[in-house]
């Protein structure tokens, strides 16, 4: 008989279709299956295995519902050549060989500071029906079933045993190797099991590489803006804090590192403007942090939240000194129930971080750990992540369209690089503050962004909107809310078309003017935009650099006003506005008379334009 492709243990207590999810995930992810490869059938694996035939199907098929398999009529069953996209290639670096390292964090006593302020807390955001806040996340998203599965099989009689007996401040060894293996793999990261240890989260991660780092005096490079709390964390261990600027590649990476001694930074997106970290710039920062004897905190905010097609590595990966502490957590739709995160760094680094969490609260529940390390063996997380990736780049996409096509004010956004936030810029004298008060009146929450800046002259004009407290059909709603508002507190501030300095084109003048016209504009997210309105009635739109999106529709004049009505932008809505040219500028008015948009106009016919004078609706 041909050998199986795996071995199971029929004395393991876990059950025989369980032990084959478990072994074919483990395949999967490691590569010993690569995508596309053809699995055996249902009947010879089984005869391979000597169990039942039911018992192998019943495997394959919840690895098909997980997105671990496909199966293809007459032709078998399949690794899915997409489950790992979202992966990072393994560097092959290892930090075993580097612990005897004069590192900053050996430096120093270990006597732990106190005094933490706490953080002021949210309102109780699901009792608003538009929460635009990150962090927070609706029940819809939590695993509920696979979360029940794991547990019951950590509640087995012989893991009860073995979780149970578990003593002083080791971790569940199940968990570490599945973190070593499932998640740290999709990451680039090669560690052992000495070198991660459990915590309750983020936060707990870094309150103690705060205390550990913060022994001695030291000098701290922030981002600026950047995460409020762990700023704080730095200020109150007596350490001092150099904000370090952000740019639209993260980061910036220039000579005033030099003057510090640690650097924390989130690349994957970067908290709160949720831009990426190029790859460019990580090399710079991991040579920089090689010439200047520096320790960087990598903390990989979302990391698993990325729609690109090729993922960045992460800086743990591309250390070859250990001079990167890794912090991350479990999905934060996980997170705030189970409270379990982890941090990487060399070995003894990580036994002095055990010491100190050991004076705190022992470790993390062995049965929470026991838990997780089921969920993560059975490719429940994994199966989380392409779901979760679909479900939220929906939700980003809708509000992304929303903010596009719901005009209120100018607005800028974040680059699109994944992630569950967007920065929105408003212009320089539009109060952001009154609109984030304004708006939890009318039930909306949005996030204001001054407390993440060190230096309040540094704060641009500008608030944050987040997706993953609310579902995908409130997020047109509560953008068109929030935009009624604000044309609602800008009345009278902004431009009406009684008073606009151009001319209003009424009637057979603004059918002349528009047949044939090209409008020129940049959309909230950055893209170019060009509109052609044909002489026959029929308009075309692109967007983007090299044409991404494209759309079609129709546009009419009636009396006075000028009407549109794509395809798809603009919600396949018809919307009919006021037209004022000025200059070369071309202005659309809504039904209120105020200025909704202006564009760059070029008319047809290369004709003189009409001359500016003011007409009275």
């Amino acid at each position: 008989m041909q050998d199986a492709i795996i071995y199971i243990d029929p004395d393991k207590p876990v059950s025989l279709q369980n032990q084959i999810r478990q072994k074919l995930v483990d395949g999967i992810i490691n590569g010993v299956f690569p995508p596309g490869m053809k699995l055996p059938s249902s009947r010879k694996l089984s005869g391979q295995l000597e169990v039942a035939r039911n018992t192998v199907v019943a495997a394959y098929q919840l690895l098909i519902a997980d997105g671990y398999l496909i199966s293809r009529q007459r032709s078998g069953v399949f690794v899915n050549e997409k489950i790992l996209e979202s992966r990072v290639a393994a560097s092959g670096r290892s930090h075993t060989a580097h612990e005897d390292r004069s590192a900053l964090w050996m430096r120093g006593n270990e006597s732990a500071r106190r005094g933490l302020s706490d953080v002021q807390d949210l309102p109780n955001w699901s009792l608003y029906p538009y929460p635009f806040i990150d962090g927070q996340f609706d029940a819809s998203l939590f695993p509920l079933t696979e979360w029940r599965e794991a547990n019951r099989l950590s509640m087995s009689v012989a893991d009860v045993r073995e979780w149970s007996a578990g003593s002083g401040d080791a971790d569940d060894p199940m968990l570490l190797e599945e973190i070593r293996t499932k998640i740290l793999t999709r990451r680039g990261i090669q560690a052992e099991t000495d070198q991660i240890l459990v915590t309750t989260g983020t936060q707990n991660s870094l309150y103690l590489i705060s205390r550990l780092l913060t022994e001695t005096q030291i000098t701290v490079a922030m981002e600026e803006p950047g995460n409020s709390s762990v700023r704080e964390l730095f200020r109150q261990s007596g350490s001092s804090v150099r904000p370090q600027s952000v740019d639209e590649s993260g980061l910036v990476v220039d000579a005033s590192l030099s003057a510090t001694d640690v650097v924390y930074v989130t690349p994957s997106h970067q908290i709160p403007t949720a831009v990426a970290m190029s790859l460019q710039r990580r090399q710079a920062l991991m040579s920089a942090a090689h010439d200047g004897d520096l320790t960087i905190i990598e903390d990989d905010y979302e990391c698993e939240t990325s729609y690109m097609d090729h993922p960045l590595p992460a800086l743990r990966s591309m250390d070859s000194d250990g001079r990167v502490i890794y912090v991350a957590s479990f999905s934060n739709v996980l997170g705030p129930g189970i409270r379990l995160g982890f941090i990487v760094a060399d070995a003894r680094f990580i036994r002095r971080a055990r010491h100190l969490r050991s004076k705190i609260l022992e470790h993390p529940p062995y049965n929470n750990q026991r838990t997780a390390a089921y969920f993560l063996s059975l490719g429940h997380y994994d199966a989380l992540m392409l779901r979760l990736g679909r479900v939220l780049r929906e939700r980003r996409m809708r509000l992304r369209s929303a903010l596009t096509n719901v005009r209120g004010i100018p607005l800028e956004i974040s680059p699109e690089v994944g992630g569950t936030t967007y920065w929105v810029r408003a212009p320089s004298d539009f109060d952001v503050g009154n609109l984030v008060l304004e708006a939890e009146r009318e039930g909306l929450l949005i996030e204001p962004v001054s407390h993440y800046y060190a230096i309040q002259e540094n704060a641009e004009n500008c608030f944050r909107m987040g997706v993953t407290s609310l579902s995908v059909d409130k997020i047109r709603p509560g953008v068109e809310r929030l935009m009624e508002l604000v044309r609602k507190l800008v009345r009278g501030q902004v431009e009406h078309l009684s008073t606009s300095s151009g001319k209003w084109l009424t009637g057979d003048e603004l059918v002349k003017t528009m047949a044939g016209a090209t409008l020129l504009d940049r959309e909230v997210y950055g893209w170019p935009c060009t509109i052609v309105y044909h002489p026959d009635g029929t308009m075309s739109g692109r967007r983007g650099f090299a044409n991404e999106d494209i759309d079609a529709g129709r546009w009419r004049v009636e009396g006075d006003r000028f009407y549109r009505k794509w395809n798809r932008w603009v919600f396949g809505e018809e919307k009919g506005y006021f037209i004022v040219i000025d200059g070369d500028k071309i202005k659309f008015f809504n039904e209120e008379q105020q200025i909704v948009d202006s564009l760059l106009l070029r008319l047809a016919d290369k004709s003189p334009e009409p001359e500016s004078r003011n007409l009275d609706p």
